[in-house]
């Protein structure tokens, strides 16, 4: 990326012409006024006299939302009704793979390189004849209604496909992540009882063909390439089937005119395994009224959402915030171009340089991130602005600076906006929303999305177990650390908890553990009845709720914020409590950080850490202390320790974290945690206790000496 090319004209003269013609109305023009307006105003309030709650949205006060269509209570009549009003437009769009190599790095790691085409699309009455064979095929080949289907594979047009071909049928599906561990998806496939499975070729060769003995009541996989594959070596009663073939067997006229069950609200629609960031994963039960009941919610925080708008689907579709975006697209006449994060940009480690990611190909105008994500944009791009020459800096700097300003105050700068063209123009150039989910996003990531890519990011909080609903914030809402107020379909409660030292009575606002409740809350775990008397109740209204483990505090407009998680708290050896969670979020903000998680043993007195650098600045960090070496001993080394611990504890005192929560030691790791190495999840959440056993030979080191 030149981020050379982005400074058209000399950016002071910009911001002198926006100074003279300051006495301009802009807001007016701009539509400021309006949008002020909005984001101060009391966008939830409590239904009690009490202020732990329950908080609902002024939107919908006297009554929770249900349903975001009349007489569309079931995922199948969604689909239906989407396909009446929209057939013939695009649906699902796939892009073409032309030519595929492998590049060798300078690191000596192999990469594969890959020239894709223009997006190929399927309409909605494409793809309504296409779910009807699919599902009637699987019928075929014997699942039953009510009985479970799994699905392990990647995000891409055929997942879409099979869910809806299973919600047709009333087949429950079974949702694992394409990065799970094979013992991990052998559990949950032996836990849920399936007999058919659905996944590609890569993750079948690579991943299930050897723990397929383990799995007994398997007897059908369906691959979803279009390519044959060798089926030769594989375990006696487990039939091998192609999805093409799949659907030729449904299309045949004997299957096809075969009655129908149909769901009904309470059926089952999805068992969602979590990776979890601890102990074994957990199936969670989502019914159909669950997920038409947090999609209404969800769908209203989305203004204008309709046949104009592109999502473009790279997240995990196992994962419920991918799962439900896509369906409500599909439910409101939006394209989706299915993508990678490998594909994702120009600059994409599997885009052969020189040609098109698929952002630049489809131009989305809504997109969904992680935080984790966002982080890796923010800092691409800053890196690229510190290589500019001075000058260049010294133009972009003011524009940014005064942007900021703008935002801050409510406002927009629309002749600045000119300037980040070029930046916009790594996303497609048209997104006009941008939605965080999974974690805490960092008021400084979120500000450096608002102005460079010049739209709303909004950030969401929701769980598994409320089907991803729970707060999203307005998009004229520009503040930040704040994940908005409580959808229309659920309420939110905050609950003591004395321990951590959070009360309903804390001033200014009150503080808790954050209790949701509403339609979307999920029927609990999958065969773990012990588990849901702890996690889940249904009060006296028998309305269901979920305790979520986090601390929330409510502002005074009806806003949330995050501000501590119950499992991520420890108690030192001198009885301080030391919030893990907090220290991270807080550290993140260290240049040479990319990912920390911090750790504390409840038998000592101090908090260490492990990060994974930023490999640049490390990299010149190293070559100013005259330190040579790969990679690896570049973090190893104990110099570059104690520069990166010395940063960070200046980052700390800046931010004024208390003295025990910072780190007093660090080690730098120099492979980045991904979901593929298992110690984060693919919302990229930290897994600790992975992470602990990863580094059990560095905490020793760490905690043997002070």
């Amino acid at each position: 990326m030149d981020l050379s090319a982005v400074l058209l004209f000399p950016v002071h003269a910009v911001v002198w012409l926006y100074s003279l013609l300051s006495f301009l109305p802009w807001y007016f023009l701009t539509g400021a006024q309006e949008k002020k307006a909005l984001a101060k105003r009391l966008k939830s309030k409590s239904t009690s006299d009490q202020p732990d709650g329950p908080y609902r949205s002024t939107d919908r006060f006297e009554s929770l939302v249900t349903v975001d269509f009349p007489g569309k209570d079931t995922l199948d009549k969604l689909f239906d009704y989407a396909v009446e009003r929209f057939g013939k437009l695009d649906c699902l769009g796939t892009r073409e793979v032309l030519s595929g190599d492998n590049e060798t790095q300078p690191n000596g790691k192999v990469f594969k390189k890959l020239i894709l085409g223009e997006y190929k699309w399927k309409s909605y009455e494409e793809l309504d004849i296409e779910v009807s064979h699919f599902g009637s095929g699987l019928a075929a080949l014997g699942q039953q209604p009510k009985s479970t289907i799994a699905i392990f594979c990647e995000t891409r047009a055929e997942w879409m496909i099979t869910a809806q071909a299973c919600f047709r049928r009333n087949f429950p599906l079974v949702t694992f992540y394409a990065t799970l561990g094979e013992d991990a998806v052998a559990y949950g496939l032996n836990e849920s009882g399936v007999t058919h499975l659905v996944t590609s070729i890569e993750l079948l060769e690579t991943k299930l063909k050897s723990v397929l003995l383990q799995i007994p009541n398997l007897k059908h996989i369906i691959y979803v390439d279009s390519k044959s594959m060798n089926t030769a070596g594989f375990p006696q009663g487990i039939q091998i089937h192609s999805m093409h073939s799949v659907e030729e067997l449904g299309a045949k006229p004997e299957n096809l005119n075969r009655p129908i069950v149909k769901p009904v609200p309470s059926d089952l629609a999805v068992i969602m395994y979590t990776s979890g960031s601890t102990g074994r994963p957990k199936g969670v039960m989502i019914i159909h009224s669950n997920l038409i009941g947090g999609m209404a919610g969800q769908c209203e925080r989305i203004p204008g959402l309709g046949p104009k708008d592109t999502y473009i689907a790279y997240l995990p579709l196992a994962h419920v915030l991918e799962m439900t975006a896509e369906i409500s697209c599909v439910t409101y006449g939006c394209r989706i171009g299915y993508s990678s994060p490998q594909t994702l940009s120009d600059q994409s480690t599997k885009i052969k340089k020189g040609s098109k990611g698929d952002c630049s190909v489809l131009k989305p105008s809504l997109m969904a991130a992680v935080p984790e994500i966002m982080d890796r944009i923010n800092k691409n791009v800053m890196s690229k602005v510190q290589e500019m020459s001075c000058v260049q800096r010294t133009l972009f700097k003011p524009a940014y600076d005064y942007k900021l300003e703008q935002i801050k105050k409510g406002y927009d700068a629309p002749l600045c906006n000119i300037l980040f063209k070029k930046v916009r123009a790594l996303l497609g150039g048209n997104v006009r929303m941008m939605l965080s989910g999974g974690a805490p996003l960092s008021p400084a990531t979120q500000r450096f999305m608002n102005i460079c890519f010049c739209c709303p990011v909004g950030q969401g909080y929701g769980l598994t177990e409320t089907c991803g609903a729970g707060t999203i914030t307005e998009v004229a809402d520009y503040s930040t650390g704040r994940v908005g107020a409580p959808l229309i379909c659920c309420e939110v409660k905050l609950k003591d908890w004395a321990e951590g030292g959070y009360t309903k009575r804390d001033k200014p606002h009150p503080r808790g553990e954050i209790l949701i409740g509403g339609p979307n809350v999920t029927m609990g775990y999958y065969r773990t009845e012990g588990c849901n008397n702890d996690d889940f109740f249904v009060d006296q209204n028998g309305q269901r709720w979920f305790c979520t483990g986090d601390i929330g505090e409510m502002h005074a407009d009806g806003c949330l914020q995050i501000v501590d998680r119950k499992k991520d708290l420890v108690k030192l050896q001198a009885g301080e409590y030391v919030s893990l969670g907090k220290v991270e979020s807080a550290l993140k903000n260290c240049s040479f950080v990319d990912n920390i998680c911090a750790y504390a043993n409840s038998d000592q007195n101090y908090v260490i850490s492990f990060i994974v650098p930023n490999q640049k600045k490390l990299t010149a960090l190293a070559n100013q202390k005259g330190i040579e070496g790969t990679w690896e001993e570049i973090c190893n080394h104990p110099v570059m320790e104690r520069e990166v611990l010395r940063e960070i504890k200046e980052v700390a005192n800046s931010i004024k974290l208390q003295r025990f929560e910072i780190p007093v030691m660090v080690h730098l790791s120099p492979e980045p945690w991904t979901p593929e190495t298992g110690l984060v999840t693919d919302a990229f959440k930290l897994k600790r206790k992975e992470l602990k056993n990863h580094y059990l030979n560095d905490i020793e080191r760490m905690y043997g000496h002070k």
